[in-house]
């Protein structure tokens, strides 16, 4: 089992790079040796002809390393598909071997990694390869990610109940706000029943913040917000 996490999510959009960036930044802001990994992306801004993942340069800066941006995100797509009909489109195929490369790279590295996956783990990679068998490969513990939403406990049940069946370490679930809710009871209930019918611990809730923002990185918010919210005592 490596030492670090897997960031997983209920859906897209859930706010996956802002939790993996967060933890990245409390890892770092305690002295640790943290690296990150986005292995595949889709969606990225072609620059100098590179294609760029807004999602890796956030987790770069927030872990504050100065690993290859190569090694960071191997796979970089530029429609914002899903990952094998961005590849068919672009005509190439995601490549396994130089995501598995990357990863024992960044292991040698740092002491430990912060990896944030796609969309949620049936996300495929390939014609039969999901998210699930990328995460079961790399060994290690997950963290789901999930809305406070109404609709998110289904979703995370689901998930959960997916990790588990594949033999993943769940090591419980963080709830991000990622549009603002005023409905505190939604909230508040939909923790308990998700706590309550996973019987996995709630790491914390990520309150709506428009200062958490992926394209306007703020390290002092990113630590702060994050050490306030996040149950520092199990997850580091």
């Amino acid at each position: 089992m490596g030492r670090g996490y897997f960031i997983t999510g209920t859906d897209t959009g859930v706010g996956k790079t802002i939790v993996a960036g967060g933890l990245a930044a409390l890892y770092k802001n305690k002295g640790l040796d943290v690296g990150v990994m986005k292995p595949v992306a889709t969606g990225c801004k072609r620059v100098n002809n590179n294609l760029i993942s807004d999602d890796a340069v956030f987790l770069k800066c927030a872990a504050e390393v100065d690993d290859e941006y190569e090694l960071i995100n191997p796979v970089s797509l530029e429609q914002p598909l899903a990952p094998t009909v961005a590849a068919r489109l672009s005509k190439t195929k995601i490549d396994k071997d130089k995501i598995n490369t990357a990863f024992d790279s960044l292991c040698e590295r740092h002491e430990y990694i912060i990896v944030e996956g796609i969309g949620g783990l049936l996300v495929p990679l390939d014609e039969y390869y999901f998210v699930v068998d990328m995460a079961n490969e790399m060994e290690l513990p997950l963290i789901v990610v999930c809305r406070p939403t109404l609709g998110t406990i289904n979703h995370t049940l689901l998930t959960v109940s997916y990790a588990r069946q594949h033999g993943l370490d769940v090591k419980g679930i963080v709830i991000n706000e990622s549009v603002e809710n005023r409905d505190d009871v939604m909230k508040k209930t939909n923790a308990e029943e998700i706590k309550r019918l996973t019987d996995l611990p709630i790491l914390g809730t990520i309150s709506f913040d428009k200062r958490l923002d992926i394209n306007k990185y703020n390290k002092e918010i990113l630590v702060k917000i994050f050490s306030d919210k996040i149950d520092k005592d199990i997850i580091i």
